[in-house]
């Protein structure tokens, strides 16, 4: 078993406020689950600011390859955005030994 993890640092557009800031996070978010139903999505850091956002990704699979080509297409969704700026995309791989 493979477990990985997704880490996407971005910085939004046109934002000046927190409740602007959950429009584009949550569809994000959203669309995130909806094109890959088997993995984890969430807001996972930068909560008080109103342009930045982290976005977290988990995947589990019984290959490491699969698993890299999940966290690869989740990586260009967002990065094909225009509205978003991704500044930064950090991917983890854990398995059952460690």
């Amino acid at each position: 078993m493979y477990v990985g993890a997704l880490t996407l640092d971005i910085l939004l557009g046109d934002v000046h406020s927190l409740k602007q800031k959950r429009s584009v996070v949550r569809p994000l978010v959203a669309e995130l689950q909806k094109r890959f139903p088997g993995v984890a999505v969430a807001e996972t850091g930068h909560l008080d600011l109103h342009r930045r956002a982290e976005i977290g990704v988990a995947v589990v699979s019984s290959t490491a390859g699969h698993c890299g080509e999940v966290m690869e297409a989740c990586e260009r969704l967002v990065a094909f955005r225009p509205e978003i700026e991704l500044l930064s995309a950090r991917q983890r791989l854990y398995n059952d030994e460690e």
